[in-house]
Protein backbone atom coordinates (compact mmCIF):
# COMPACT_ATOMS: atom_id res chain seq x y z
CA UNK A 1 0.00 0.00 0.00
CA UNK A 2 1.08 3.60 -0.59
CA UNK A 3 2.70 5.75 2.03
CA UNK A 4 0.39 8.51 3.21
CA UNK A 5 1.82 11.81 1.95
CA UNK A 6 -1.36 13.86 1.51
CA UNK A 7 -1.60 17.51 2.52
CA UNK A 8 -5.33 18.00 3.15
CA UNK A 9 -6.86 15.30 5.35
CA UNK A 10 -10.46 15.20 6.56
CA UNK A 11 -11.69 12.95 9.38
CA UNK A 12 -15.33 11.84 9.60
CA UNK A 13 -16.02 10.98 13.23
CA UNK A 14 -12.94 12.88 14.37
CA UNK A 15 -13.99 12.77 18.04
CA UNK A 16 -13.40 9.02 18.29
CA UNK A 17 -10.53 7.92 20.50
CA UNK A 18 -8.69 6.32 17.57
CA UNK A 19 -9.47 8.82 14.83
CA UNK A 20 -8.57 11.76 17.08
CA UNK A 21 -5.16 10.21 17.81
CA UNK A 22 -4.51 9.75 14.11
CA UNK A 23 -5.67 13.31 13.43
CA UNK A 24 -3.10 14.53 15.98
CA UNK A 25 -0.44 12.47 14.23
CA UNK A 26 -1.18 13.97 10.80
CA UNK A 27 -1.43 17.46 12.29
CA UNK A 28 2.01 17.08 13.85
CA UNK A 29 3.39 15.94 10.49
CA UNK A 30 2.34 19.22 8.91
CA UNK A 31 -0.85 18.23 7.10
CA UNK A 32 -3.90 20.49 7.01
CA UNK A 33 -6.58 18.74 9.06
CA UNK A 34 -10.35 19.15 9.18
CA UNK A 35 -13.07 16.96 10.62
CA UNK A 36 -16.67 16.43 11.54
CA UNK A 37 -18.65 14.71 14.27
CA UNK A 38 -22.17 14.47 15.64
CA UNK A 39 -21.41 16.01 19.02
CA UNK A 40 -18.72 18.17 20.58
CA UNK A 41 -16.50 16.63 23.25
CA UNK A 42 -13.34 17.26 25.22
CA UNK A 43 -11.49 15.60 22.36
CA UNK A 44 -12.93 17.79 19.60
CA UNK A 45 -12.42 20.90 21.76
CA UNK A 46 -8.76 19.96 22.22
CA UNK A 47 -8.26 19.46 18.47
CA UNK A 48 -9.93 22.81 17.77
CA UNK A 49 -7.47 24.50 20.13
CA UNK A 50 -4.69 22.98 18.04
CA UNK A 51 -6.11 24.59 14.90
CA UNK A 52 -8.25 21.80 13.44
CA UNK A 53 -11.46 22.98 11.76
CA UNK A 54 -14.30 20.76 12.99
CA UNK A 55 -17.97 20.83 11.99
CA UNK A 56 -20.29 19.62 14.75
CA UNK A 57 -23.71 18.72 13.41
CA UNK A 58 -26.20 15.85 13.36
CA UNK A 59 -26.87 16.74 9.75
CA UNK A 60 -23.94 15.87 7.54
CA UNK A 61 -22.16 18.79 5.91
CA UNK A 62 -20.47 18.92 2.51
CA UNK A 63 -16.86 17.87 2.36
CA UNK A 64 -14.17 20.57 2.29
CA UNK A 65 -12.81 21.22 -1.19
CA UNK A 66 -9.59 19.86 -2.69
CA UNK A 67 -9.07 17.06 -0.19
CA UNK A 68 -6.32 14.50 -0.65
CA UNK A 69 -7.50 11.98 1.92
CA UNK A 70 -10.65 11.19 3.91
CA UNK A 71 -10.34 8.97 6.97
CA UNK A 72 -13.53 7.76 8.62
CA UNK A 73 -14.29 6.05 11.90
CA UNK A 74 -15.61 2.47 11.52
CA UNK A 75 -18.58 3.61 13.63
CA UNK A 76 -19.75 5.91 10.81
CA UNK A 77 -22.70 4.37 8.91
CA UNK A 78 -22.23 3.95 5.16
CA UNK A 79 -25.25 6.15 4.45
CA UNK A 80 -23.51 9.16 6.03
CA UNK A 81 -23.71 11.92 3.40
CA UNK A 82 -20.10 13.02 3.78
CA UNK A 83 -18.86 9.45 3.46
CA UNK A 84 -21.08 8.76 0.44
CA UNK A 85 -19.72 11.88 -1.25
CA UNK A 86 -16.15 10.86 -0.47
CA UNK A 87 -16.63 7.44 -2.05
CA UNK A 88 -18.33 9.06 -5.06
CA UNK A 89 -15.39 11.39 -5.60
CA UNK A 90 -12.91 8.54 -5.25
CA UNK A 91 -14.82 6.45 -7.80
CA UNK A 92 -14.97 9.39 -10.23
CA UNK A 93 -11.20 9.30 -10.66
CA UNK A 94 -10.30 12.30 -8.50
CA UNK A 95 -7.08 12.31 -6.48
CA UNK A 96 -9.05 11.69 -3.28
CA UNK A 97 -8.37 8.52 -1.30
CA UNK A 98 -10.88 7.21 1.25
CA UNK A 99 -9.68 5.00 4.10
CA UNK A 100 -11.20 3.73 7.30
CA UNK A 101 -9.27 4.48 10.49
CA UNK A 102 -7.92 0.88 10.65
CA UNK A 103 -6.82 1.05 7.00
CA UNK A 104 -5.00 4.35 7.56
CA UNK A 105 -3.33 3.12 10.74
CA UNK A 106 -2.48 -0.07 8.89
CA UNK A 107 -0.45 1.93 6.38
CA UNK A 108 1.53 3.48 9.23
CA UNK A 109 2.29 0.05 10.71
CA UNK A 110 4.10 -0.82 7.48
CA UNK A 111 6.37 2.22 7.81
CA UNK A 112 7.57 1.54 11.36
CA UNK A 113 8.77 -1.30 13.55
CA UNK A 114 5.32 -1.78 15.02
CA UNK A 115 4.43 -3.27 18.39
CA UNK A 116 0.68 -3.93 18.57
CA UNK A 117 -1.08 -4.54 21.89
CA UNK A 118 -4.16 -6.70 21.38
CA UNK A 119 -6.76 -8.53 23.43
CA UNK A 120 -10.24 -8.14 24.87
CA UNK A 121 -9.07 -6.33 28.02
CA UNK A 122 -6.05 -4.35 29.18
CA UNK A 123 -4.98 -2.92 25.83
CA UNK A 124 -4.87 0.76 26.79
CA UNK A 125 -3.05 0.22 30.08
CA UNK A 126 -0.53 -2.18 28.56
CA UNK A 127 0.08 0.13 25.58
CA UNK A 128 0.65 3.12 27.86
CA UNK A 129 2.94 1.16 30.20
CA UNK A 130 4.98 -0.17 27.28
CA UNK A 131 5.25 3.25 25.65
CA UNK A 132 6.53 4.79 28.88
CA UNK A 133 9.14 2.05 29.28
CA UNK A 134 10.38 2.72 25.72
CA UNK A 135 10.48 6.45 26.41
CA UNK A 136 12.44 5.86 29.63
CA UNK A 137 14.88 3.67 27.69
CA UNK A 138 15.45 6.42 25.10
CA UNK A 139 13.84 4.53 22.21
CA UNK A 140 11.59 7.52 21.39
CA UNK A 141 8.46 5.70 20.16
CA UNK A 142 5.50 7.08 18.25
CA UNK A 143 2.38 5.94 20.09
CA UNK A 144 -1.31 5.62 19.21
CA UNK A 145 -3.34 4.62 22.26
CA UNK A 146 -7.05 4.42 23.09
CA UNK A 147 -6.96 6.75 26.08
CA UNK A 148 -5.34 9.95 27.33
CA UNK A 149 -1.90 9.57 28.88
CA UNK A 150 -0.73 12.15 31.43
CA UNK A 151 2.89 11.78 30.38
CA UNK A 152 1.89 12.65 26.81
CA UNK A 153 0.38 15.93 27.93
CA UNK A 154 -3.05 14.35 28.32
CA UNK A 155 -2.99 13.17 24.70
CA UNK A 156 -3.75 9.81 23.12
CA UNK A 157 -0.90 10.30 20.66
CA UNK A 158 2.85 10.68 21.08
CA UNK A 159 5.09 11.60 18.17
CA UNK A 160 8.73 10.53 18.07
CA UNK A 161 10.94 13.53 18.74
CA UNK A 162 13.84 12.44 16.56
CA UNK A 163 12.38 12.48 13.08
CA UNK A 164 10.97 9.89 10.68
CA UNK A 165 11.84 6.19 10.67
CA UNK A 166 14.43 5.50 7.98
CA UNK A 167 14.29 1.96 6.61
CA UNK A 168 13.96 0.53 10.09
CA UNK A 169 17.05 2.34 11.35
CA UNK A 170 17.44 4.84 14.17
CA UNK A 171 15.79 5.33 17.54
CA UNK A 172 12.56 6.69 16.04
CA UNK A 173 11.63 3.49 14.23
CA UNK A 174 9.20 2.25 16.90
CA UNK A 175 5.43 2.58 16.65
CA UNK A 176 3.38 1.29 19.60
CA UNK A 177 -0.34 0.94 18.92
CA UNK A 178 -3.46 -0.30 20.63
CA UNK A 179 -4.86 -2.82 18.14
CA UNK A 180 -8.63 -3.13 18.49
CA UNK A 181 -10.40 -6.35 17.53
CA UNK A 182 -13.81 -4.71 16.99
CA UNK A 183 -15.05 -5.30 13.43
CA UNK A 184 -11.72 -7.15 12.91
CA UNK A 185 -9.92 -3.80 12.66
CA UNK A 186 -6.59 -5.39 13.62
CA UNK A 187 -6.51 -7.41 10.37
CA UNK A 188 -5.30 -4.21 8.70
CA UNK A 189 -2.12 -4.04 10.81
CA UNK A 190 1.29 -5.56 10.12
CA UNK A 191 3.25 -5.49 13.39
CA UNK A 192 6.62 -7.08 14.13
CA UNK A 193 5.58 -7.82 17.73
CA UNK A 194 2.05 -8.67 18.87
CA UNK A 195 1.16 -8.56 22.56
CA UNK A 196 -1.87 -10.71 23.31
CA UNK A 197 -3.37 -9.95 26.73
CA UNK A 198 -6.49 -12.16 26.74
CA UNK A 199 -9.35 -13.32 24.52
CA UNK A 200 -12.99 -13.40 25.58
CA UNK A 201 -16.46 -13.04 24.16
CA UNK A 202 -17.17 -9.42 23.26
CA UNK A 203 -18.48 -7.46 20.26
CA UNK A 204 -20.91 -10.32 19.65
CA UNK A 205 -23.04 -8.03 17.51
CA UNK A 206 -20.21 -8.42 14.97
CA UNK A 207 -18.59 -11.79 15.76
CA UNK A 208 -21.72 -13.74 16.86
CA UNK A 209 -19.70 -16.30 18.87
CA UNK A 210 -16.33 -17.08 20.44
CA UNK A 211 -15.36 -19.34 17.54
CA UNK A 212 -15.40 -16.42 15.11
CA UNK A 213 -13.42 -14.29 17.56
CA UNK A 214 -10.71 -16.95 17.77
CA UNK A 215 -10.61 -17.26 13.97
CA UNK A 216 -10.04 -13.52 13.65
CA UNK A 217 -7.23 -13.54 16.22
CA UNK A 218 -5.56 -16.52 14.52
CA UNK A 219 -5.66 -14.75 11.16
CA UNK A 220 -4.26 -11.56 12.71
CA UNK A 221 -1.40 -13.41 14.39
CA UNK A 222 -0.60 -15.26 11.15
CA UNK A 223 0.42 -11.93 9.59
CA UNK A 224 3.50 -11.78 11.83
CA UNK A 225 6.69 -11.99 9.75
CA UNK A 226 9.13 -14.89 10.14
CA UNK A 227 11.29 -12.76 12.46
CA UNK A 228 8.24 -11.54 14.39
CA UNK A 229 7.27 -12.39 17.96
CA UNK A 230 3.97 -13.18 19.64
CA UNK A 231 4.08 -12.19 23.33
CA UNK A 232 1.19 -14.11 24.84
CA UNK A 233 -0.53 -14.43 28.23
CA UNK A 234 -0.12 -18.10 29.10
CA UNK A 235 -2.72 -17.81 31.89
CA UNK A 236 -5.53 -17.25 29.38
CA UNK A 237 -7.16 -20.49 28.18
CA UNK A 238 -8.20 -19.13 24.79
CA UNK A 239 -4.69 -17.87 24.11
CA UNK A 240 -3.29 -21.27 25.08
CA UNK A 241 -5.67 -22.78 22.52
CA UNK A 242 -4.33 -20.49 19.80
CA UNK A 243 -0.70 -21.05 20.83
CA UNK A 244 -1.08 -24.82 20.59
CA UNK A 245 -2.44 -24.53 17.06
CA UNK A 246 0.58 -22.49 15.91
CA UNK A 247 3.04 -24.75 17.75
CA UNK A 248 1.57 -27.84 16.09
CA UNK A 249 2.13 -26.36 12.63
CA UNK A 250 5.47 -24.76 13.46
CA UNK A 251 7.92 -24.32 10.60
CA UNK A 252 11.35 -22.72 10.23
CA UNK A 253 9.77 -19.59 8.75
CA UNK A 254 7.27 -19.10 11.56
CA UNK A 255 7.42 -16.34 14.15
CA UNK A 256 8.49 -17.00 17.75
CA UNK A 257 6.10 -17.29 20.70
CA UNK A 258 7.14 -15.78 24.04
CA UNK A 259 4.77 -16.51 26.94
CA UNK A 260 4.28 -14.62 30.20
CA UNK A 261 2.41 -15.73 33.32
CA UNK A 262 1.62 -14.71 36.89
CA UNK A 263 3.67 -17.75 37.91
CA UNK A 264 6.86 -15.99 36.77
CA UNK A 265 9.27 -14.81 39.44
CA UNK A 266 9.00 -11.26 38.08
CA UNK A 267 5.33 -11.11 39.15
CA UNK A 268 6.29 -10.77 42.82
CA UNK A 269 8.70 -7.95 42.04
CA UNK A 270 6.10 -6.13 39.94
CA UNK A 271 3.46 -6.42 42.69
CA UNK A 272 5.84 -4.66 45.07
CA UNK A 273 6.57 -1.69 42.79
CA UNK A 274 3.30 -1.03 40.91
CA UNK A 275 1.29 1.98 42.10
CA UNK A 276 -1.92 0.78 40.42
CA UNK A 277 -3.97 -1.98 42.12
CA UNK A 278 -5.22 -5.31 40.84
CA UNK A 279 -3.74 -8.61 39.65
CA UNK A 280 -4.87 -7.74 36.12
CA UNK A 281 -2.38 -4.88 36.16
CA UNK A 282 0.40 -7.20 37.33
CA UNK A 283 -0.41 -9.30 34.26
CA UNK A 284 -0.31 -6.19 32.04
CA UNK A 285 3.06 -5.24 33.50
CA UNK A 286 4.42 -8.76 32.87
CA UNK A 287 3.57 -8.37 29.18
CA UNK A 288 5.45 -5.08 29.10
CA UNK A 289 8.39 -6.66 30.93
CA UNK A 290 8.60 -9.44 28.32
CA UNK A 291 8.51 -7.05 25.34
CA UNK A 292 11.07 -4.71 26.94
CA UNK A 293 13.47 -7.63 27.48
CA UNK A 294 13.04 -8.59 23.80
CA UNK A 295 14.10 -5.05 22.92
CA UNK A 296 17.14 -5.46 25.20
CA UNK A 297 16.05 -2.75 27.61
CA UNK A 298 17.89 -3.13 30.94
CA UNK A 299 15.74 -4.51 33.75
CA UNK A 300 16.60 -1.52 35.93
CA UNK A 301 15.01 0.82 33.35
CA UNK A 302 11.93 -1.37 33.03
CA UNK A 303 11.31 -1.49 36.78
CA UNK A 304 11.98 2.23 37.14
CA UNK A 305 9.45 3.13 34.44
CA UNK A 306 6.76 0.76 35.72
CA UNK A 307 7.20 1.98 39.30
CA UNK A 308 6.54 5.54 38.09
CA UNK A 309 3.41 4.61 36.15
CA UNK A 310 0.36 6.28 37.71
CA UNK A 311 -2.32 5.05 35.33
CA UNK A 312 -4.17 6.68 32.44
CA UNK A 313 -7.47 8.46 31.89
CA UNK A 314 -10.44 6.47 33.19
CA UNK A 315 -8.41 3.35 34.02
CA UNK A 316 -8.88 3.25 37.80
CA UNK A 317 -8.21 6.98 37.89
CA UNK A 318 -8.26 8.13 41.51
CA UNK A 319 -8.81 11.73 42.63
CA UNK A 320 -10.25 13.74 45.52
CA UNK A 321 -13.62 15.44 45.03
CA UNK A 322 -16.26 17.31 46.99
CA UNK A 323 -19.86 16.20 46.59
CA UNK A 324 -22.52 18.13 48.47
CA UNK A 325 -19.83 19.71 50.63
CA UNK A 326 -18.40 16.29 51.58
CA UNK A 327 -14.87 15.13 50.75
CA UNK A 328 -14.76 11.79 48.94
CA UNK A 329 -12.32 9.60 47.04
CA UNK A 330 -13.45 9.47 43.41
CA UNK A 331 -12.56 6.57 41.11
CA UNK A 332 -13.31 6.74 37.39
CA UNK A 333 -12.96 3.54 35.39
CA UNK A 334 -13.72 2.56 31.79
CA UNK A 335 -14.84 -1.00 32.70
CA UNK A 336 -17.77 -2.02 30.50
CA UNK A 337 -17.34 -5.77 30.02
CA UNK A 338 -18.19 -8.23 32.84
CA UNK A 339 -14.57 -9.32 33.24
CA UNK A 340 -13.39 -5.70 33.41
CA UNK A 341 -16.10 -4.80 35.94
CA UNK A 342 -15.11 -7.79 38.08
CA UNK A 343 -11.42 -6.79 37.96
CA UNK A 344 -12.33 -3.23 38.99
CA UNK A 345 -14.45 -4.50 41.88
CA UNK A 346 -11.49 -6.55 43.12
CA UNK A 347 -9.14 -3.57 42.75
CA UNK A 348 -11.55 -1.35 44.72
CA UNK A 349 -11.72 -3.93 47.48
CA UNK A 350 -7.92 -4.34 47.49
CA UNK A 351 -7.09 -0.63 47.58
CA UNK A 352 -9.91 0.59 49.85
CA UNK A 353 -10.34 -2.28 52.33
CA UNK A 354 -11.70 -0.19 55.18
CA UNK A 355 -13.68 2.36 53.16
CA UNK A 356 -17.39 2.54 52.39
CA UNK A 357 -17.66 2.04 48.61
CA UNK A 358 -20.53 3.38 46.50
CA UNK A 359 -20.39 2.50 42.81
CA UNK A 360 -22.35 3.78 39.81
CA UNK A 361 -22.34 1.52 36.75
CA UNK A 362 -23.50 2.59 33.30
CA UNK A 363 -23.86 -0.42 30.96
CA UNK A 364 -22.38 0.33 27.54
CA UNK A 365 -24.31 -0.54 24.39
CA UNK A 366 -27.62 -2.38 24.31
CA UNK A 367 -26.21 -5.27 22.30
CA UNK A 368 -23.30 -5.94 24.67
CA UNK A 369 -25.72 -5.87 27.61
CA UNK A 370 -28.05 -8.28 25.82
CA UNK A 371 -25.42 -10.80 24.68
CA UNK A 372 -23.52 -10.83 28.01
CA UNK A 373 -26.55 -10.40 30.29
CA UNK A 374 -25.96 -13.52 32.43
CA UNK A 375 -22.30 -12.61 32.97
CA UNK A 376 -23.25 -9.08 33.98
CA UNK A 377 -25.78 -10.41 36.50
CA UNK A 378 -23.20 -12.78 38.01
CA UNK A 379 -20.51 -10.10 38.33
CA UNK A 380 -22.73 -7.24 39.51
CA UNK A 381 -24.28 -9.52 42.11
CA UNK A 382 -20.78 -9.91 43.63
CA UNK A 383 -20.27 -6.16 44.23
CA UNK A 384 -18.22 -5.92 47.45
CA UNK A 385 -19.21 -2.42 48.55
CA UNK A 386 -22.09 -0.65 50.28
CA UNK A 387 -24.28 0.40 47.35
CA UNK A 388 -24.23 -0.30 43.60
CA UNK A 389 -26.34 2.04 41.46
CA UNK A 390 -27.08 0.87 37.92
CA UNK A 391 -28.24 3.53 35.52
CA UNK A 392 -29.59 3.36 31.97
CA UNK A 393 -27.62 1.74 29.16
CA UNK A 394 -25.43 4.14 27.17
CA UNK A 395 -26.53 3.84 23.53
CA UNK A 396 -23.74 3.97 20.97
CA UNK A 397 -24.78 5.95 17.89
CA UNK A 398 -24.79 3.78 14.78
CA UNK A 399 -24.11 0.56 16.71
CA UNK A 400 -27.54 -0.42 18.04
CA UNK A 401 -30.03 -2.68 16.30
CA UNK A 402 -33.66 -1.61 16.14
CA UNK A 403 -35.82 -3.20 18.78
CA UNK A 404 -33.04 -4.56 20.98
CA UNK A 405 -33.79 -1.99 23.71
CA UNK A 406 -37.07 -3.83 24.28
CA UNK A 407 -35.13 -7.00 25.11
CA UNK A 408 -32.74 -5.54 27.70
CA UNK A 409 -32.37 -2.54 29.99
CA UNK A 410 -30.89 -1.49 33.33
CA UNK A 411 -34.07 -2.28 35.28
CA UNK A 412 -33.96 -5.87 33.98
CA UNK A 413 -30.39 -6.18 35.23
CA UNK A 414 -31.31 -4.96 38.69
CA UNK A 415 -34.36 -7.23 38.83
CA UNK A 416 -32.27 -10.27 37.89
CA UNK A 417 -29.54 -9.41 40.41
CA UNK A 418 -32.13 -9.16 43.21
CA UNK A 419 -29.81 -7.71 45.87
CA UNK A 420 -30.93 -4.94 48.28
CA UNK A 421 -27.63 -3.06 47.84
CA UNK A 422 -28.04 -3.02 44.03
CA UNK A 423 -30.54 -0.41 42.86
CA UNK A 424 -31.65 1.25 39.63
CA UNK A 425 -31.59 5.03 39.30
CA UNK A 426 -31.95 7.49 36.43
CA UNK A 427 -28.70 9.32 35.82
CA UNK A 428 -30.25 12.73 36.42
CA UNK A 429 -31.12 11.73 40.01
CA UNK A 430 -27.80 10.20 41.05
CA UNK A 431 -25.92 13.34 42.06
CA UNK A 432 -28.70 14.51 44.37
CA UNK A 433 -28.88 11.02 45.89
CA UNK A 434 -25.15 11.20 46.65
CA UNK A 435 -25.42 14.69 48.13
CA UNK A 436 -28.15 13.50 50.49
CA UNK A 437 -26.49 10.26 51.54
CA UNK A 438 -22.74 10.92 51.74
CA UNK A 439 -21.22 11.65 55.11
CA UNK A 440 -17.62 12.18 53.91
CA UNK A 441 -14.67 9.87 53.43
CA UNK A 442 -16.47 7.38 51.15
CA UNK A 443 -15.16 5.99 47.88
CA UNK A 444 -17.42 6.92 44.96
CA UNK A 445 -16.63 4.94 41.81
CA UNK A 446 -18.12 5.40 38.34
CA UNK A 447 -17.79 2.56 35.83
CA UNK A 448 -18.61 2.48 32.12
CA UNK A 449 -17.33 3.47 28.70
CA UNK A 450 -20.02 6.11 28.09
CA UNK A 451 -20.53 9.55 29.61
CA UNK A 452 -20.96 8.48 33.24
CA UNK A 453 -17.59 10.02 34.16
CA UNK A 454 -19.15 13.45 33.55
CA UNK A 455 -21.56 12.88 36.43
CA UNK A 456 -19.21 14.46 38.95
CA UNK A 457 -17.08 17.29 37.54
Amino acid sequence: MKNITQNKVHFIGIGGIGTSALASYFLHKGHKISGSDLVASETTDDLKRKGVRIAISKKSKKLPKNLDLVIFSPAIPRNNLELKEAFRLQASGSRLRVLSYPEALGELTRQYFTIAVSGTHGKSTTTAMLALVLVKAGLDPTVIVGTKVKEFGGSNCRIAAKGEPRQGQGKSKYLVIEADEHMASFLNYRPQIIVLTNIEEDHLDFYKNLGNILKAFKKYISFLPSDGVLVANKDDKNIRNINSKFKNQKSKSQFKIQNYSLSQSEAKKLRSILKIPGEHNVTNALAVFKVAKLLKIPEKKIIEALSEYRGVWRRFEVSRRRIGGKNVIFVSDYAHHPTEVEATFKALQQKFKNKKIICIFQPHQQQRTFYLFKDFVRVLKSFPGYRLIITDVFDVVGREKKGIAKKVNAKMLVSSIDEPKVIYMEKKNILNYLKRNLSGGEVVAVLGAGDIYKLII
